[in-house]
């Protein structure tokens, strides 16, 4: 038995049954981590010693019949944004560099707490303040499928890690579509949750209203296996949602007769891909096939949606990030006072700040200050949470018409490293079918749904409304077993 023939579901099965071993398990998926990381650059930490540890415990406990939790044995990859206490959490950045939290992130316990294996923090965009994965402070990830190509942001690093099956799932988090937009690059399946659905305590906050952790595999399946585990209540959390949270891998089987699912107009104009757009039709196609009904929709207001985006983000990452000054939280600049400043401390949080944070930080940063400063705030910041009222209204009212909402995930397949970092616009761009998700609140998937001339992959989104989680996972996984995109491996290093 291979475990990298198996999905996730099948693998915990099978460590259950004694078919294979936790630690054979962790091992298989060290060793490619090892052989592969040099080039894809997919983790930041990996620690070998603590995951065959875990491992070896869980096999112990099954050996005496004791009781095993719901992922006994899985390996786990877990976003760098996300609190561990016994590994780093750097978020990508050297303002982070070294920093080992007291605690765990709320999701990252309940995977303990079930008997996940962790086997690693994954890299990211600094501060999750990207979309190509070229923002980290310790090196850009590399697309599986073509390793001078970028494996999208800010979750790349747990896209590709996947991608190239050095862990069968992973978590990530999705700001603006930090988790569909590398899931739909690098061929796999990303689920972002409706907002409050996951708890967000121990994770670093980039845009407080926007973030929310999602799981990320090649499946639908084994994503709803991974949402049973992590969803839910936290009372540490005051955004968390108190809903009961349902058994996803058991919703699955449902057909999809009936099914309305919304095609977007606004989304098929200048600017999208041929070959995406091609792919993203035949998955309409298949869905028609196996029982839904397709239906135009306005989402009229979907144009402002990256303008809304770029100031609510930003304003909320200047508030976030300014508690890391040297002095509270994060890097403290070694350099002697050099009297060009009003005071030795202005000149300490300064020095700090700008050794700490990347360039597209500061970007961003300044963008949000500027936007929350006296005089502009109404012009900016106050106008632009009067647009996202406005663009929830037009998913609202979509919803009154159709159950689902799918279109692409990103209007071009993976673009080439180096290709737009000196346009942040451009870069800006590449989320402009997801941004609309996380401004409304509401859930969102995306799956492979095939490939250009070129051999990459293409990516399909469906949107739910709130809580709509178990018919965004049905609806791919029923996709899923029609097709067989996402079984589609990139020729790595067996």
């Amino acid at each position: 038995m291979q475990p990298l023939d198996l999905s996730a579901i099948d693998l915990v099965a099978a460590i259950r049954r004694g078919e294979v071993s936790a630690v054979q398990v962790a091992e298989t998926f060290l060793d490619r981590i090892a052989r592969l990381d040099g080039s894809i650059n997919a983790f930041l930490h990996v620690n070998r010693e603590a995951a065959l540890t875990r491992a070896a415990d869980i096999d112990a406990r099954r050996k005496a019949g004791k009781p095993l939790g719901a992922l006994a044995g899985l390996p786990v990859a877990v976003k760098d944004a996300l609190c561990t206490k016994d590994q780093p959490t750097t978020c990508a950045s050297k303002m982070l560099a070294g920093y080992r939290p007291p605690y765990d992130a709320h999701v990252v316990a309940r995977l303990r707490d079930a008997d996940a294996v962790l086997v690693g923090k994954t890299n990211m965009d600094e501060f999750a303040m990207g979309g190509s994965n070229e923002n980290s402070a310790f090196g850009a990830v590399h697309n599986p499928w073509d390793l001078s190509r970028a494996p999208g942001g800010s979750s790349g690093g747990s896209a590709a890690c996947v991608a190239a099956d050095m862990a069968p799932v992973a978590i990530g988090s999705d700001t603006g579509g930090s988790i569909r937009q590398p899931a739909g690059l690098c061929g796999i399946t990303g689920l972002k949750p409706t907002y409050g659905r996951i708890s967000r305590r121990g994770l670093v906050a980039f845009a407080s209203s926007l973030d929310q952790i999602g799981p990320m595999a090649r499946s639908a399946a084994d994503c709803a296996l991974l949402m049973e585990t992590i969803a839910g209540h936290d009372p540490g959390d005051a955004t968390s949602l108190a809903d009961e949270v349902p058994r996803y891998t058991e919703m699955l089987e449902k057909p999809l007769n009936g099914l309305r699912v919304g095609r977007v107009r606004e989304h098929f104009g200048p600017g999208l891909d041929p070959e995406v757009a091609h792919g993203v039709e035949e998955a309409f196609a298949a869905l028609k096939a196996a029982g839904a009904t397709i239906h135009d929709v306005e989402l009229p207001h979907a144009k402002y949606g990256i303008a809304t985006y770029y100031l609510v983000a930003p304003c909320e990452a200047s508030s976030n990030l300014a508690r890391y000054d040297g002095a509270h939280y994060g890097h403290r600049t070694a350099a002697r006072p050099s009297g060009e400043f009003e005071s030795p401390l202005v000149e300490m949080y300064c020095r700090s700040r700008a050794e700490g944070f990347g360039p597209e930080v500061k970007r961003r940063i300044m963008l949000g200050t500027y936007a929350l400063s006296a005089g502009y705030y109404d012009a900016f910041y106050a106008k632009a949470l009067r647009v996202r009222r406005l663009i929830r209204q037009d998913y609202l009212d979509a919803f009154q018409k159709v159950d689902l909402i799918g279109g692409p995930v990103s209007p071009t397949p993976a673009f080439p490293l180096g290709e737009k970092t000196s346009d942040p616009l451009a870069m800006y761009l590449v989320d402009m079918y997801t941004v609309g998700t996380n401004l409304a609140g509401i859930g969102g998937i995306s799956f492979p749904c095939g490939f250009t001339k070129g051999g990459l992959p293409i990516g399909f989104q469906l949107q739910g409304p709130a809580l709509s989680e178990p018919l965004l996972l049905r609806a791919a996984d029923r996709y899923q077993k029609l097709t067989d995109w996402h079984n589609r491996r990139p020729k790595m290093p067996a």
